[in-house]
């Protein structure tokens, strides 16, 4: 995992664009902050941005809500934000695998963005430095992925046209 924060975009102002939230309940200690990290990164690289949240029990049911999120057409970029620790069992590698491949496969199925942070986590340390710290937050990559890649989008959907 990469130590080296994701370049920060320009702010703009002007067009908005609308992002949609998949966040778990489950592990809400860390998840809460990446939500809230997220939002505010939005929120000041595209001040006229539109942020919606939906929470789901857990990791393993974000694909699920992504898809229906995705389906209505609404959002320029989904972010799914997730905590799973690996425990004593197989278990939690199970649902990050299940969950990785979802994601990606909405993703091409409905031509939008889906920002990938539903960590995968050996140990509460490692969910502190990523969920709760400034340096390596993962909150305000996945915004600024969404960010960047929301922009990019639009700016290729408009040379096609």
């Amino acid at each position: 995992m990469s130590k080296i924060p994701l370049i920060r975009p320009r702010t703009l102002t002007g067009a908005s664009l609308s992002f949609a939230i998949v966040a778990s309940q489950y592990n809400n200690t860390y998840v809460q902050p990446l939500v809230d990290s997220a939002t505010k990164e939005i929120n000041e690289l595209e001040p006229a941005a539109r942020v919606s949240v939906v929470r789901v029990p857990g990791s393993f049911e974000i694909p699920l809500a992504v898809k229906l999120v995705a389906m209505r057409g609404s959002s320029d970029v989904i972010l799914a934000l997730g905590v799973i620790l690996q425990g004593e069992t197989s278990h939690a590698e199970l649902i990050a695998r299940s969950v990785t491949g979802a994601l990606m496969n909405l993703a091409l199925e409905f031509r939008i963005p889906v920002i990938h942070e539903v960590l995968f986590l050996k140990n509460e340390e490692q969910a502190k430095a990523r969920c709760l710290g400034v340096e390596l937050n993962r909150g305000i990559e996945a915004a600024r992925a969404g960010v960047s890649i929301a922009r990019t989008v639009k700016q290729l959907f408009s040379k096609a046209n």
